[in-house]
């Protein structure tokens, strides 16, 4: 009688040979997509993006002296460093961008490694990668957010390291996240919520998310706490961005959390268990925008939020149990259409 050994369901092991040449082909694809992508970014006009203007001056004026800026320590320490080499700014620019494309990297890297997978990160990069690039949110983080878009990848970092206990991981992403933004420290101060029982947070965030929606956090907090008021609202003062409750945004981000939750059941175990436990950061992450979500510029509270959105379905993709959308060949193809999406989405500053 044979005896046979269980494999795991869903694929065959390769052979080495098949899988250094899929590590070849995602590389020859990857590399001239980051190019590309950071071309796209780097090269664009002053003004593209309501903030490009603003960087270009404090990259400038460093080149010549010292100037006063609220840029934080690292955003700022990179800017000086890069002006005072006598780069060009598109150059500035790619630099920029090119060091956000690291952030997807290392986070998706992290997230690979949070839902236990072991085999195919380069192709699970590249759905991350493409769900990045059809994200107009990216696109805020590409060209008009840049410091908080720097700082949103390692925040998600950061709690994805606390949720597991990780302390030392923790304190050197919430660093790297607070240098380049101070906003990243409301996440962080959240990162407590993530020891309690999952059932508990959900109540909390549910409790959050009608406070907000009725507009009791914009009413506490102007009470409460007038200078984080007065804060929150002088954020680009006179700006024609809407302010208020934004009903819209937080029924759009609570749509994302029920989202894994309702495909798990088509994601293979164990991985839909650890994706669903990975929605616990997310709503973490929704916190800051129930609290202050009211404010100039809110979306920019749901960055780190949206940004990881795109991880997640990533993983959905990666690990169904529908062959076709876990394809290999279709996920690159996939990336390819998405660089012409990101494109379209640079050039006529297709923002949420």
């Amino acid at each position: 009688m044979t005896t046979h050994t269980a494999s795991y369901v869903g694929y065959s092991r390769p052979s080495n040979i098949t899988t250094n040449a899929r590590v070849v082909l995602s590389i020859i694809l990857l590399v001239p997509v980051f190019l590309f992508t950071d071309l796209v970014v780097g090269l664009r006009g002053i003004d593209v993006g309501s903030d490009t203007a603003v960087y270009a001056k404090v990259f400038s004026e460093l080149r010549n002296h010292l100037v006063e800026s609220r840029f934080e320590p690292g955003f700022l320490l990179l800017t000086r460093l890069l002006s005072g080499l006598g780069v060009s700014l598109q150059t500035y620019q790619c630099v920029l961008f090119g060091l956000l494309l690291v952030m997807v990297v290392l986070a998706s890297r992290r997230y690979f490694d949070y839902l236990g997978s072991s085999r195919g990160y380069l192709t699970f990069l590249s759905a991350s990668l493409m769900f990045m690039l059809l994200s107009p949110m990216f696109v805020n983080a590409s060209i008009n957010a840049v410091r908080q878009g720097l700082a949103s990848l390692p925040v998600f970092m950061a709690l994805l390291a606390f949720h597991q206990r990780q302390w030392r991981d923790f304190f050197i992403f919430g660093v790297v996240a607070t240098c380049f933004h101070y906003s990243s420290l409301v996440y962080l101060a959240c990162a407590p919520l993530l020891l309690i029982n999952l059932k508990f947070l959900r109540i909390a965030a549910i409790i959050g998310f009608i406070a907000y929606c009725s507009g009791l956090t914009l009413i506490v907090v102007r009470s409460a706490v007038p200078s984080l008021y007065d804060a929150v609202m002088d954020y680009e003062l006179g700006s024609k961005y809407k302010s208020g409750v934004r009903i819209d945004f937080a029924l759009f981000s609570i749509f994302w959390y029920l989202l894994p939750l309702l495909l798990s059941g088509l994601v293979r175990k164990p991985y839909g268990t650890r994706l669903k436990d990975s929605t616990a950061v997310y709503l973490v992450m929704l916190l800051p925008f129930f609290l202050l979500g009211w404010g100039n510029f809110s979306n920019r509270y749901l960055l780190s939020a949206y940004l990881s959105i795109s991880l997640i379905v990533a993983a959905i993709f990666f690990h169904s149990r529908l062959s076709m959308l876990r394809n290999p060949i279709l996920l690159r193809i996939g990336l390819i259409v998405s660089c012409a999406v990101f494109y379209y989405y640079v050039s006529n500053q297709v923002l949420v």
